[in-house]
């Protein structure tokens, strides 16, 4: 038996007390974090919190997080059969309605527990595939969630199912079993999620249509990504009035929104709002919602934005780096924005990013402050992306010198014996057909913090 000593820390303002929401009783969660391989009690602690902020998300009532140091997996059961007792005896005594592990917990665990503790028991994965399910919207957006989440409960059906009997079945006179009701509903899970594969696909098809629409045109592009909450579609709606929900909750956006940008050099833009990213997101929500995270991996630079009210700030945004990794975003140039400067949680974090990562802007959306060096840092960047380039072009093709009033801009053009020696910014992407006249190579230092 184990004696291992673990911490409880009680939500005493509600202890006792039972919230209403609508006329309805809210469910009552006990929170577990498991501190494995001697994690520090501080670390541990923001983990916590960000587990209880997903769970007020979700919806029920926070009762008590505890903190399980684990010196060893146990693969029945994860913690052990003593914390195991520990934790039922809690239960016991604060009678919640869940119990919600940090921990990815996989299908066998998770039946093993349940059954010891007497209480439905998830994962975060869970948690955070309910918040998508609860906040879903557009067709995209609910195929998307239905998919992951189908996916994730599928190998833990017999949850619900392993009491149940078998149906007859089969041919009139045959006197063998049917399918049992676990085998049925694994069989029609597998059918609606071929089928969700499919219906995904067409809609998806529609919006590579719109990005290759956009692609094709000769504005730049650029996304905004990084942690849940930390002002990404605050940032859209202040800089192109874009309308976007803001809300002060986790995953408030689901669906990109594109936007146009007036840069103050003139200069127009593309600005597309994203799902946020957030610590070990579920490896099916990432593969479900991999064409709305693709508005990162087709934009033509990146605003990683920064919370700096968040106590954990660079390992936010360390998550943001290793998601973009996973799109194959981070040979893009990036501008680190640091938003939420009128609420910084720790000043000498905030100093250590700006010295590891350049270019860096801070900003507070809710202010209004640094938003015109934001404007100003991303003409550098397109600058930079698309830098005057100077050709020779007989006179004889004047055909190329629309191509280029079509897909850029000129900025010079001098007619000589030798044809017309043109200075013109136009992105990589339509250079193609001017290659060949091109009088010499730039290859200007571009900036990327990842």
């Amino acid at each position: 038996m184990e004696t291992d000593h673990f911490e409880q820390q009680e939500d005493t303002s509600s202890k006792g007390k039972r919230i209403h929401e609508i006329g309805e009783e809210r469910q009552r969660a006990l929170l577990l974090v498991i501190m494995e391989n001697n994690e520090d009690k501080p670390h541990a602690q923001i983990r916590g919190e960000e587990l209880a902020s997903l769970v007020e998300t979700m919806g029920p009532l926070v009762i008590s997080t505890t903190y399980i140091p684990l010196r060893e997996n146990t693969s029945a059961t994860l913690i052990g059969s003593g914390k195991v007792q520990q934790v039922k005896a809690m239960a016991d005594q604060e009678t919640p309605d869940l119990i919600i592990f940090d921990h990815s917990l996989n299908p066998r665990v998770q039946r093993n527990l349940e059954k010891e503790l007497d209480c439905c028991v998830i994962d975060r994965d869970e948690v955070i595939l309910q918040i998508f399910a609860d906040r879903a919207a557009t067709k995209e957006s609910v195929l998307q969630v239905e998919l992951a989440r189908l996916e994730y409960s599928l190998p833990r059906l017999s949850r619900r199912w392993a009491n149940l009997s078998q149906q007859r079945g089969g041919v009139k006179g045959s006197k063998g079993e049917g399918e049992t009701q676990l085998e049925l509903d694994h069989r029609q899970i597998k059918e609606k999620i071929v089928l969700l594969k499919d219906q995904l696909k067409k809609v998806q098809q529609q919006r590579s249509i719109q990005r290759n629409q956009r692609m094709n045109g000769n504005i730049p592009m650029g996304a905004i990504v990084g942690y849940t909450n930390s002002g990404k579609s605050s940032l859209l709606n202040a800089l192109s009035n874009a309308g976007v929900l803001v809300e002060d909750k986790l995953f408030a956006t689901l669906d990109p929104t594109t936007r146009m940008v007036k840069l103050p050099g003139g200069e127009e833009i593309l600005l597309s709002d994203t799902v946020g990213f957030v610590s070990d997101l579920p490896h099916n929500l990432v593969d479900s919602f991999k064409s709305t995270l693709e508005e990162a991996k087709f934009a033509d630079f990146l605003i990683i934005v920064c919370d700096a009210s968040h106590p954990d700030m660079i390992n936010c945004y360390k998550t943001t780096v290793t998601v973009l990794e996973e799109l194959g975003c981070t040979e893009k140039p990036a501008i680190v924005m640091i938003n939420k400067t009128d609420a910084i949680y720790d000043q000498f974090m905030v100093a250590r990013m700006e010295s590891l990562y350049s270019p860096t802007i801070e900003t507070s959306v809710k202010l209004g402050t640094g938003l015109n060096e934001l404007l100003a840092q991303i003409g550098e960047t397109i600058h930079a992306l698309c830098p005057t380039t100077h050709y020779r072009i007989p006179d004889s093709r004047y055909d190329l010198i629309a191509h280029i009033r079509r897909s850029g801009q000129i900025e010079t053009i001098d007619y000589t014996d030798n044809g017309m020696e043109v200075g013109a910014r136009i992105q990589k992407r339509f250079q193609g057909p001017l290659e060949e006249f091109r009088m010499k190579q730039e290859n200007p230092q571009i900036d990327n913090p990842l």
